[in-house]
């Protein structure tokens, strides 16, 4: 088979990709080694917690053992099912904050700042308040991806909220819109009762055009000749087989699976390479490198009214729910129950939000295993831009072998000490007026627990990955050696060759990761089809006195 373009990957990027490619007339062939993401497990918002558990809908990755985290090893769910990882995350929607992209550029990644990459957000979205409040001159009304709020019913949300305004914070009606800083709904990938996934929203309605195809397979290696890729070998049903490109192959398998496949392929550090016996098509030592992620902590409180979401998790009501959205896309099943949230800044001199909380009305891990205190609440809360670095690295030759897998977590003085001030700040906010009808005692880290050691023993034993890999495939300037791809997301050294996924991200940005990634493979579309949208000049809010103070 051939196409214009060959797509490896059928995830956040990948579908949008596939979805703007054949709008503009070109034949494109997306390659996806995983199944399909039918089925009430995926497509039912609350039922997040089972198919990044499932290794039918998930890689199954695990770092290795973390040094500063007691050689515990973390898990790194990633998508194996149509859709990638929006079938399968927690359908959280942040398009992070404006600097993190005018960051981007001053690291050399031209032309992706925050007014180069709002239109792009624009474009992508249709937007449902709610009558939550927000401006929709910020947002965009037309896209292919829906993005609703949950009804926040459950008082805990709003107290939430308050509590936040208590302490001293700012509010927000919209965190997406020109203020992300302060406490407000949040915003979901959930449409109708349904997880609004890329898949649901771009890759289905590109399949229904008749340039449009997908293959199920194993991509193995990327074909380059001359020094230009122009296919990928792939084995499917037990046998090795080739997709040719006509014009360019573009890799959106995710931070993990792009830069292994780079490396088997010949891109990358050649001395790595080299160890495995690969010849070096293109020594580019950046590949795999600048792993990031946001690591968090779940601050559990346990509830003096039985008003969480815990008198539902028992089989029986998880089957009334079940049953309930099943037959009417309606009640809690609906939503993803991250319905309130907070954006803040740790300390004075921090122009911008560095600390996200995320708002459960439930005292739960992300396996579905609850907390044996019964009736509970909690925040994830971490913070947002750690210096910490790992990495991809190849464990063998195998395409199908995981490769290594090192995040470096809390590598660095600074990390222990911003991940402290997240925990004191977060208890301060459940101490507030708000929450005294309904908090009886902290369950994590725990009543008693204040010294600095007492705090990061719980970092150690409790820490979790958010789920926010990136960074691997660094985008930057072309004679930058740490760089893997232009501005244009073509590897460098390569012709006819793109990355485009959240392994380009320079640094990691602020909040959960699908909306950046699909607006990467939505602004990649116009640098491949040679058109750009026009820059946006709107200005974010920032506190006017960030200097001096923190709140």
């Amino acid at each position: 088979m051939e196409a214009d373009y060959v797509i490896v990957g059928a995830g956040s990027s990948g579908c949008a990709l596939a979805y703007r490619l054949s709008e503009a007339g070109h034949s494109v062939i997306v390659l996806e080694y995983g199944g399909t993401d039918a089925g009430p497990f995926i497509q039912m918002p609350a039922a997040l917690s089972y198919p990044m558990n499932m290794r039918r809908y998930d890689w199954g990755f695990q770092s290795e053992p973390e040094p500063h985290l007691g050689n515990r090893r973390l898990v790194c769910p990633r998508g194996k099912v149509v859709g990638g990882s929006s079938s399968i995350n927690g359908m959280v929607y942040v398009r992070g904050h404006a600097r993190d992209y005018d960051t981007w550029e001053a690291m050399g990644a031209t032309g992706w700042s925050y007014a180069d990459v709002l239109p792009y957000f624009k474009r992508m979205e249709t937007w449902h308040d709610g009558g939550h409040g927000g401006d929709p001159a910020w947002r965009g009304a037309s896209g292919p991806l829906h993005v609703s709020r949950g009804p926040r019913k459950n008082p805990l949300y709003h107290a939430f909220v308050e509590a936040g305004r208590q302490a001293g914070y700012e509010t927000t009606g919209d965190y997406n819109g020109e203020k992300q800083e302060g406490f407000g709904p949040f915003e979901q990938t959930v449409w109708r009762g349904r997880r609004w996934s890329a898949a649901n929203a771009y890759l289905r309605p590109a399949l229904k055009r008749p340039n449009c195809d997908l293959v199920h397979g194993l991509a193995t290696r990327i074909v380059i000749e001359e020094g230009s890729a122009t296919g990928v070998e792939f084995e499917t049903g037990g046998s090795a087989k080739t997709l040719k490109a006509r014009r360019e192959v573009i890799l959106s398998a995710s931070v993990i699976n792009s830069p292994k496949l780079l490396m088997l392929s010949g891109i990358g550090p050649a001395a790595h390479l080299a160890e495995h016996g690969i010849e070096v098509i293109a020594d580019r030592p950046g590949v795999g490198q600048n792993l990031q992620d946001h690591l968090e902590m779940y601050f559990q409180m346990a509830s003096s009214q039985p008003i969480t979401l815990y008198r539902y998790w028992t089989l029986f009501w998880k089957g009334v729910l079940g049953a309930q959205w099943l037959l009417t896309h309606r009640g809690l099943g609906a939503s993803n129950n991250f319905e309130s949230c907070g954006f803040i800044r740790s300390e004075v001199g921090v122009e911008y939000p560095d600390i996200q909380f995320h708002f459960l009305p439930l005292a739960v891990r992300y396996d579905g295993k609850a907390a044996a205190e019964g009736h509970g609440f909690q925040a994830h809360v971490g913070p947002m831009r750690s210096p910490s670095r790992g990495a991809v690295t190849l464990r063998s030759v195998d395409a199908a072998e995981a490769p290594k897998i090192v995040f470096n977590y809390m590598s660095t003085e600074k990390d222990w000490v911003e991940f402290r001030r997240a925990l004191r700040l977060t208890r301060e906010i459940f101490q507030q007026e708000a929450f005294k009808p309904y908090a009886r005692r902290e369950i994590l880290p725990g009543d008693g627990q204040t010294s600095d050691a007492d705090l990061d023993a719980a970092i150690r034993e409790h820490a979790e990955s958010a789920y926010h890999p990136c960074g691997t495939c660094r985008m930057g300037a072309a004679d930058d050696p740490m760089a893997v791809v232009d501005p244009e997301c073509r590897v460098i050294g390569v012709d006819g060759l793109r990355v485009a996924d959240s392994s380009v991200f320079p640094q990691i940005t602020n909040g959960n990761l699908n909306a950046p990634s699909i607006m990467v493979g939505e602004k990649a579309s116009d640098h491949i089809l040679g058109r750009r949208l026009p820059r946006d000049e709107s200005q974010p809010w920032i506190h006017p006195e960030w200097t001096t103070k923190q709140r």
